[in-house]
């Protein structure tokens, strides 16, 4: 029993400084250990994700469960919110204003929460609390740290999860920010993002893939915006420089090294 006890210990210290190696590529985090599930946010490659060290004894093999700080964008059903406008323990919140857009959390009885707006039925809340989301390790290639080496009580170092054939990829969180091996069809679920609305475009160098992009509270961009399908009354330069909101779904650039988001609607937040 000692050396169970010891040998799950050293395990978690081993995990937790493996999984602390910087992500080769932008990679999506999901809801759920489950590459049908839906993408919470994207990390970009040379993040350091933190490893939700209380999750790791139930998250499948090729998975990794990680640490999203927060705060997040997200969406609760206005019929799970009191007259005082707190949020009932154990409703679900959505990452989107639909039921399939995918549960962000489950809220909790001491949940910093505000209400930023409303669509329909829909309350956007602003939650400030860390979430767990999962990473696919054979998604990602190049990331197959060595999960035990010689730790106390354990027979054999333990395999590497297989790595999955293909490429893709990204969405961040509230701010937020992928590639994924396998391309999967959910994590291109419309949602939000907020960020400064920056011109990439300067005199005398080349030219950016896109013409815009978001910055994050840095002032580091995250994301570049592709505006073609947006129908503008007025142009974008009468935005540059201001914090807007954007609804759209996220992917990856060609090269999988930048998130690009595939503007639906945009607006000044």
């Amino acid at each position: 029993m000692k050396n169970k006890l010891l040998f799950n210990l050293a395990l978690l210290a081993t995990v937790g400084i493996a999984f602390s190696a910087p992500l080769p590529s932008t990679t999506a985090v999901h809801t759920k250990p489950d590459e049908t599930s839906a993408s919470i946010t994207f990390l970009k490659a040379g993040t350091d994700p933190i490893a939700a060290t209380d999750s790791l004894a139930s998250t499948p093999a090729g998975w990794m469960a990680v640490e999203l700080p927060g705060p997040f964008e997200a969406y609760v059903q206005d019929k799970e919110v009191t007259k005082g406008l707190d949020m009932k323990p154990g409703a679900q919140i959505y990452l989107g204003p639909k039921l399939d857009s995918g549960v962000l959390a489950v809220a909790q009885k001491d949940d910093k929460t505000n209400i930023t707006g409303q669509r329909g039925r829909w309350l956007q809340i602003r939650l400030e609390r860390k979430v767990i989301g999962y990473i696919n390790l054979g998604g990602t290639p190049g990331y197959l740290p060595p999960i035990a080496t010689a730790v106390v009580g354990s027979p054999a170092p333990l395999s590497p999860a297989p790595v999955a054939p293909g490429a893709f990829g990204p969405a961040e969180a509230g701010h937020a920010a992928p590639v994924v091996a396998a391309a999967d069809s959910t994590s291109a679920l419309p949602r939000q993002f907020i960020g400064r609305l920056v011109s990439t475009r300067r005199p005398l160098r080349p030219r950016r893939p896109y013409d815009w992009a978001l910055n994050d509270d840095a002032d580091k961009r995250y994301a570049y915006l592709d505006v073609s399908k947006l129908m503008l009354a007025q142009p974008l330069e009468i935005l540059a420089d201001h914090n807007v909101v954007v609804f759209g779904s996220a992917r990856a650039s060609l090269d999988g090294k930048d998130l690009v988001i595939e503007a639906e609607s945009l607006q000044l937040k």
